[in-house]
């Protein structure tokens, strides 16, 4: 949605002047630069002249699965993350939070009752249905974002990080503390290259999903397509510091999460059943369409029927849940074992 708040709080990503709506466009009072109107589902408000580092996140192709366009309540990994995100940021009502890669746009629509001013931004168009209605959505590119100097008090990155090259990334976190207020507090959750020694359990679930993957029992292509976007700037944690502190940031707290429960659960379990859903509605479809518009199709109906039933059916809901606790042991377990993948904290700096 467009909020009154929300164009209140934009500005010109060139030069960071004001935008008034005139007719069907913004404009900005200092540069005289034209954006989308200000009406509708979302903000465009990408600088005019594009970065030549560009996300696959862009493409159709990965979103063919069609996760993005409803929203589940939070569950399995999603879940994880979003209670730590909770725990780390505990925004209030006079905060005003930004989601820094929002994608669909769900984690600010399973926080609404944090009750603060939200907005999300992202590169990508594919938001959520619930969420072009429900939450502040922008159009824009991390490098520059359409904001003004200390906009926000809190903001938080989900899944983003790796996703950048090294200089992509130090130019995401230097506008990330330009655009939150000295004090303030940025949640990231990303992962670094270098591993613990337990991650090997990992590494066998993995090598376990590719070997399902052949045998035909599990469809790993859009994790394969989405994992081919990853850059994974930061070699190991004292990277991760010394780049914070140089973008005007410091590391208050981090924990570590390696699922090697979660993993199993996510990358086998669920998607053995994934794929049986699959491939019952390519069976269905075989008969209306050719085998590779049905295969599509498949994967798009096996994980709207899983939602589905999610929502509908609280015995599934149940375990669903049950496995998401089980989830939970990875953090009790190896929380604190420094690796790869982390959430954390990064307290912005005042350099005055």
């Amino acid at each position: 949605m467009i909020s009154p708040r929300l164009l209140s709080l934009v500005r010109c990503p060139e030069c960071r002047g004001t935008l008034r709506a005139a007719g069907s466009t913004l404009t900005c009072e200092s540069c005289g630069r034209p954006y989308g109107p200000p009406s509708g589902d979302f903000l465009d408000l990408r600088p005019h002249v594009a970065f030549e580092e560009r996300t696959k996140y862009l493409d159709a192709a990965l979103h063919a699965d069609a996760r993005h366009e409803r929203v589940s309540p939070p569950l399995l990994g999603s879940k994880i993350r979003n209670d730590m995100l909770r725990a780390f940021l505990a925004p209030t009502p006079s905060d005003v939070v930004a989601d820094l890669g929002c994608g669909s746009g769900r984690a600010l629509l399973w926080n609404r009752d944090w009750r603060a001013t939200t907005v999300g931004i992202d590169i990508a168009p594919f938001f959520a249905r619930d969420a072009r209605q429900g939450v502040d959505l922008v159009i824009g590119d991390l490098r520059r974002l359409p904001f003004a100097d200390a906009t926000f008090t809190k903001a938080f990155s989900l899944d983003v990080l790796e996703h950048l090259s090294p200089e992509a990334l130090r130019g995401m976190l230097t506008e990330a503390a330009r655009v939150i207020a000295p004090g303030g507090s940025l949640f990231v959750y990303t992962h670094v290259r270098k591993n613990a020694g337990i991650a090997v359990g990992l590494r066998w679930i993995n090598a376990l999903a590719r070997r399902l993957d052949r045998a035909g029992l599990i469809d790993l292509r859009q994790e394969h397509l989405r994992k081919s976007d990853h850059l994974n700037p930061l070699s190991d944690i004292p990277e991760l510091r010394r780049v914070a502190s140089d973008t005007g940031f410091r590391v208050a707290r981090i924990r570590y999460y390696t699922p090697i429960v979660g993993g199993f659960i996510e990358n086998i379990l669920v998607r053995l059943a994934e794929r049986q859903m699959a491939r019952r509605a390519a069976k269905r479809l075989a008969s209306t369409m050719d085998t590779g518009s049905a295969d599509r199709e498949a994967i798009k109906a096996a994980r709207s029927q899983a939602k589905a039933r999610i929502a509908a059916s609280r015995t599934t809901r149940a375990a669903f849940e049950a496995l998401t606790a089980a989830m939970k042991l990875d953090l009790l377990l190896f929380g604190s074992i420094e690796s790869g993948p982390f959430f954390a904290l990064l307290e912005r700096v005042d350099s005055r």
